[in-house]
């Protein structure tokens, strides 16, 4: 199943998400269309507030971005229950974009080092450090389950210039190949 995409301004994107457990009802079929949700519309990530889900989860692939970032070509996971431990390294600034927020790309200025805790797809518990644009990624869907979008991290000015392209997503007036979802 292809699920719509939950733009700016819907609140399920401001709300802090929950942990869910084991006996989340069929939760391998809700991480499958969430990979197909994310195929169809282009995206590296998808995190479950994207489809208006508030819970801890949130998928990446990282292949379609494999021929700026090689690294990237094998980085397909599912994180469950997620906490970042730590953000360390270099601070970057990299052009974002988000799924919710279409049609706005802004450089966005993020920790290159992440140490995460999390569940895999088979309950398995993780603690990696990941760095470069994986952490980029990791970080940006992260910020989903905390209730926070990439232009949450721009200068209030910034923000300011925005918030008529804002307006327009959350009524819907933007021009994308995929489903969104507003209310």
């Amino acid at each position: 199943m292809i699920y719509p995409i939950v733009v700016a301004g819907h609140p399920v994107l401001k709300m802090k998400a929950q942990e869910i457990d084991k006996n989340f009802p069929d939760l391998n079929i809700l991480i499958e269309d969430m990979f197909e949700t994310m195929y169809v519309s282009e995206g590296v990530g998808l995190a479950a507030p994207q489809i208006g889900k508030s819970i801890r989860l949130f998928v990446i692939d990282g292949k379609p971005a494999a021929e700026d970032n090689p690294e990237l070509e094998d980085f397909k996971k599912v994180f469950i229950n997620p906490y970042i431990i730590e953000q360390s390294g270099e601070e970057w600034f990299f052009n974002e974009g988000c799924l919710s927020v279409p049609g706005i790309r802004e450089d966005v200025q993020r920790k290159s080092i992440v140490k995460i805790k999390y569940l895999d797809e088979n309950w398995q518990q993780h603690e990696d450090v990941f760095d470069g644009m994986a952490a980029r990624i990791i970080q940006h869907e992260y910020d989903h389950l905390e209730g926070t979008l990439f232009t949450d991290r721009l200068s209030f000015l910034k923000r300011k210039m925005l918030r008529g392209k804002l307006s327009d997503i959350s009524k819907g007036k933007v021009d994308v190949s995929y489903n969104i979802r507003t209310k």
